[in-house]
């Protein structure tokens, strides 16, 4: 269980788009922790160009604030890949609720589903629970397998207090930003 803040509850808020305003729950789960209202308004007003019809992949989805606010704004499909069944089924409980047939949820650890099959996707977002520190490889993954469509969206979001992630040295920073203990940056290739 993660300990919760004061005032904290099991949800987050849609920010735009079609389904803006549209509260979603989530069940608690180590290392769940979603991203804030004001970063995913930032991080989306920076993709607000690609998004329409984009291929996206949220590859630590959790609590599915980033892919679902990708598919409320336009992307025209979202793929959400989570290890932890209670999530899942918490995702795809979301997913129907909100009738967003463009998204599909898979349940995989995330390195281990990089190593399928690759599809190129336009935007990728990644946000890992920060104690696992899988940023690097997955990274690594992505650049060597395939993953990247031709001129991708990379968003990537870490401790503020621990290691910074080693990007391929192709990939280069757009917008970077911090907001209390965490760093957030958007990298294109």
């Amino acid at each position: 269980m993660v300990p919760k803040r004061a005032g904290q509850t099991n949800q987050v808020r849609i920010v735009g788009g079609e389904h803006r305003g549209r509260r979603l729950a989530f069940p608690d789960s180590l290392g769940l922790r979603p991203t804030s209202d004001r970063t995913r308004e930032t991080l989306f007003n920076w993709l607000q160009p690609q998004l329409p019809g984009a291929a996206c992949l949220d590859l630590f989805a959790g609590s599915g604030a980033l892919g679902f606010e990708a598919a409320s704004r336009g992307a025209g499909c979202v793929t959400l890949v989570e290890q932890n069944p209670k999530v899942v089924r918490q995702l795809q409980a979301n997913q129907q609720l909100l009738g967003l047939s463009r998204i599909a949820v898979e349940q995989h650890d995330a390195l281990s589903w990089l190593d399928q099959e690759p599809r190129a996707f336009d935007i990728l977002f990644l946000d890992p629970p920060f104690a696992d520190h899988l940023l690097t490889a997955c990274c690594e993954k992505l650049e060597q397998k395939g993953w990247l469509g031709s001129d991708p969206r990379i968003y990537l979001e870490w401790d503020l207090h621990g290691p910074a992630p080693q990007l391929p040295a192709n990939w280069q920073p757009l917008k970077e930003k911090k907001a209390g203990q965490v760093a957030y940056a958007l990298y294109t290739r």
